[in-house]
């Protein structure tokens, strides 16, 4: 039974693809590259790798189902999902496997394992300070969602819970799916002592006593719609769509005048209000 992985890329640097290409091609392990840049990643591939180049950028969720699709062809039974800023090691990719295995003796019904989250800017187990495990038992947390990078999903799940959704585009795609499959009876487990490092956004700016992630300005478009669109679904969490739901008129201030670029934040954040009061999905139109 093989073990495949999906790395998406946007933009990568060029020199950590080709550390990622040569870790797999020593351990012998299928990879796909799918890549949402607009021009071709001029290097070459190995035999094991094979590289899905889609330039108008169709959003995560689709280069997620495009990359799983091409590794489930190619006969592996579980996939493991990247994107470019995590730091993938042996240790990581073994921990992976053997945590999955453990969660499915453990729980039962598994869609998929991730790792403990490391912030690559503060050096600290990124860790929820409310919304806490539903119950942990040698290590595995049994949670309500883990995120896309580092997740081990098996094929069978995949297939049970359905692709990840590409009307979202990007943000909240991997959240989305760890409901569905939860709702579907799967459980979703966090692997405490298999840590990954991982890079979320671009950097970090404290307000009001909280930290938060800066991203792209046009993120903050998918976020804001995203959020309104998937608070009206029975199966997402209520304490997921108080909190963010609750938490948008702050999202609007820090994002408007502590951010740079607060103008423009500001516009995406008002067009994703709309659109998402609108049930609108896809791709930004103005992109």
């Amino acid at each position: 039974m093989t073990t495949g992985a999906v790395v998406v890329l946007f933009h990568p640097e060029k020199e950590r693809i080709k550390e990622l290409i040569d870790l797999f091609h020593k351990r012998g392990q299928p990879l796909t590259l799918v890549d949402n840049s607009p021009h071709k990643l001029a290097i070459p591939f190995p035999m094991n790798t094979a590289y899905l180049h889609l330039p108008a950028n169709e959003g995560i969720a689709t280069a997620q189902n495009r990359g799983i699709s091409e590794l489930m062809a190619r006969g592996c039974n579980k996939v493991i999902v990247f994107d470019q800023d995590s730091q993938v090691t042996p240790a990581l990719l073994d921990g992976l496997c053997a945590g999955y295995e453990q969660a499915v003796k453990t729980f039962g019904r598994v869609a998929a394992v991730g790792p403990q989250i490391v912030c690559e800017f503060h050096q600290k187990e990124v860790k929820p300070k409310i919304q806490k495990a539903l119950s942990v038992r040698n290590g595995l947390a049994d949670v309500q969602q883990i995120i896309a990078s580092g997740m081990l999903l098996s094929v069978d799940s995949f297939s049970a819970v359905g692709p990840k959704e590409e009307a979202l585009f990007i943000d909240g795609v991997d959240h989305e799916w760890c409901w569905r499959a939860r709702a579907k009876g799967f459980h979703v487990v966090k692997l405490l002592n298999v840590k990954m490092n991982h890079r979320q956004g671009e950097g970090r700016i404290r307000a009001f006593g909280m930290s938060f992630k800066v991203g792209a300005p046009v993120r903050l478009y998918y976020q804001v719609r995203n959020v309104l669109v998937l608070s009206r679904r029975g199966y997402v969490p209520r304490y997921w769509k108080v909190r963010n739901l609750c938490g948008l008129p702050v999202r609007w201030l820090v994002n408007r005048w502590r951010f740079p670029n607060g103008k423009q934040r500001g516009t995406f954040f008002v067009q994703g209000l709309k659109d998402g009061y609108k049930g609108r999905l896809g791709k930004i139109p103005q992109e």
